[in-house]
């Protein structure tokens, strides 16, 4: 059986935990209602693992001991029924939070990793908004105290679904503006955008990527995130996220 592979350098580490971030926060936000059937309490202890390629599983812990790797919270499917659903999910995320460190830092241990590139490490995690920052919404919060929103910018932004990089095929391409000019609407549009944060994978809005925004839940979406193309959106009258069209009323 071949040896399995595990990232070495900070860089290497650092995709490994987006990815594995990635994929708790979908478990908890787009794929909220098929993670909540999976966390049966009638099971038994089951845990919430993130895969470094994007995917979630609900499974149960390994079996060896002590495990390749820092294991999660177990038993997330006790506590379903006995909390309210926002309360049960913050605390699986904060759990989750808590893992993807220790699997980081894990392998800078294991690699030894030395002290300069730890602390690298631990920056460039640092930047990102945690998984309970997300799940619970604190970090759209956050950043709209860092970068507030004037009510016009707000108005324009609340009344296009769509945030795409205009291409020539869309018509003709007006003259470039000055650079000075140019350079303040650059501003201006980080302004506007600054605060937006993918509904599904957390990341922050950038202006070469196609997003899409939910009628319902009024959150924005990478169109990779959620599966949706800008000639599909061209189609779509009402845009309803994967976690809001999943949206059923439990018994």
């Amino acid at each position: 059986m071949a040896a399995r592979s595990y990232p070495r350098s900070v860089e290497e580490v650092f995709k490994d935990f987006k990815g594995r971030r990635s994929a708790l926060i979908k478990a908890l936000t787009t794929d909220v209602e098929e993670f909540y059937q999976q966390c049966d309490p009638e099971r038994e202890n089951l845990c919430l693992y993130g895969h470094p390629h994007g995917e979630w599983e609900v499974n149960l812990p390994v079996e060896e001991v002590p495990p390749e790797l820092p294991e999660p919270a177990l038993g997330i499917n006790f506590a379903r029924d006995g909390m309210q659903e926002k309360d049960w999910l913050a605390l699986i995320a904060v759990h989750s939070d808590s893992w993807l460190l220790a699997v980081a830092f894990y392998f800078g241990a294991r690699f030894s990793i030395d002290k300069a590139d730890r602390k690298r490490l631990f920056s460039l995690v640092n930047e990102l908004p945690t998984v309970f920052e997300v799940v619970t919404g604190a970090a759209k919060k956050q950043q709209k105290e860092k970068s507030p929103v004037s009510n016009s910018s707000s108005k324009s932004k609340s009344n296009s679904k769509l945030v795409q990089k205009p291409s020539e095929s869309q018509g003709k391409v007006p003259k470039p503006p000055p650079k000075d000019v140019e350079e303040e609407l650059d501003e201006e549009e980080d302004d506007e955008h600054g605060e937006t944060l993918c509904g599904a994978c957390g990341d922050n809005y950038a202006s070469d990527e196609f997003w899409i925004c939910c009628d319902i839940c009024e959150k924005w979406f990478h169109g990779n995130c959620v599966k949706i193309t800008p000639a599909k959106a061209e189609q779509i009258k009402q845009y309803k996220c994967p976690s809001c069209s999943n949206k059923k009323p439990r018994p």
